[in-house]
């Protein structure tokens, strides 16, 4: 295994085994392009971002970020949702202080497989004492009118971000904003669980620990144990949070004056003070890539980096 510094695995850690924790529920579908060999799975890494075309390789160095999880859970409130696939791809701007930068592809950071709230909107607000709730129960024996998708979506910048928590257990390690948007014919287009200006704020943790690898390849993606590209691999960590409350629903039921939000808010126990709520990802698999050693390629390791992974698309 190639020589990595105690600090290149440290800042590696935390940055990777946060960004697992970035759970998304919902669907988002994207046209990527196919990368060889060790690039295979940053294929919406944004490379070209200013900050990360940017970096120097002395001051701060530019690395492609990728974290996925296959199953997990949400609880929110009395609502337990299970998560399906899960794949988080940015670009990280390590600072020579320690401290760090974040550039989310154009497209957003998250992808994800649809997730269905259990029970649908039966299971959300019926039944109920309210009129005109209880007319919308009458109509939802139609599956079609009755399933709920939820999407998880970032809705600000993270912050509070910690490398040393990285690799430590139930030590927070970022603070990341989300609403849920809830889409059903009955709550129209607008209806979300937190706002911007009111989010939901994750601060994820490791109960686990992930094992390490570390590969080398050659800046277009194929084999090299002496090349000039490496790619640290850390697999396998669950990752949690406990801590977070969540705001009620709004928006929901093409402009009924909050009856369907109180209905929504009602059945499900929202809204729903911190201990409450737990997020939880299983057997979470995280890629860090970046050039083995950014400074060889100063003051253009950014441009260098950019150029690798371009060289890379089939």
């Amino acid at each position: 295994m190639p020589f990595v510094s105690t600090r290149t695995k440290l800042a590696t850690v935390s940055a990777l085994t946060a960004l697992g924790a970035f759970v998304s529920i919902g669907t988002a579908t994207a046209a990527n392009p196919q990368l060889n060999g060790s690039w295979a799975p940053f294929d919406r890494c944004p490379v070209d971002a200013p900050a990360m075309l940017a970096s120097d390789g002395l001051d701060t160095s530019p690395q492609c970020v990728v974290s996925y999880s296959l199953s997990g859970s949400i609880k929110m409130g009395n609502t337990t949702v299970a998560t399906g696939k899960t794949n988080l791809q940015i670009g990280v701007v390590q600072n020579a202080d320690g401290t760090s930068s974040v550039s989310a592809p154009a497209s957003g950071a998250l992808i994800t497989d649809p997730a269905t709230v259990p029970g649908g909107l039966l299971g959300l607000m019926c039944p109920s004492d309210i009129p005109f709730i209880t007319d919308i129960c009458r109509q939802l024996s139609d599956a079609k009118l009755n399933k709920i998708t939820a999407t998880m979506e970032s809705v600000g910048s993270p912050s509070n971000f910690d490398q040393i928590a990285g690799v430590l257990t139930d030590q927070p390690i970022v603070t990341i904003p989300v609403r849920i948007r809830l889409q059903n014919p009955f709550l129209g287009d607008n209806c979300y669980i937190g706002t911007k200006a009111n989010p939901i704020l994750l601060r994820p943790r490791n109960l686990t620990s992930p094992d390490f690898g570390v590969e080398r390849f050659n800046g277009d993606g194929s084999a090299n144990e002496e090349g000039d590209m490496s790619r640290l691999n850390l697999l396998g960590a669950t990752q949690y949070d406990s801590t977070f409350a969540v705001p009620g629903a709004s928006g929901c039921g093409l402009g009924w004056f909050g009856i369907i939000d109180a209905a929504v808010n009602l059945k499900t126990g929202l809204p729903s003070a911190s201990g409450k709520n737990k997020l939880v990802l299983n057997n979470t698999q995280t890629y860090l890539g970046g050039l083995f050693a950014p400074g060889v390629s100063a003051p253009d390791a950014g441009k260098v980096m950019s150029r690798n992974w371009h060289s890379a698309v089939k």
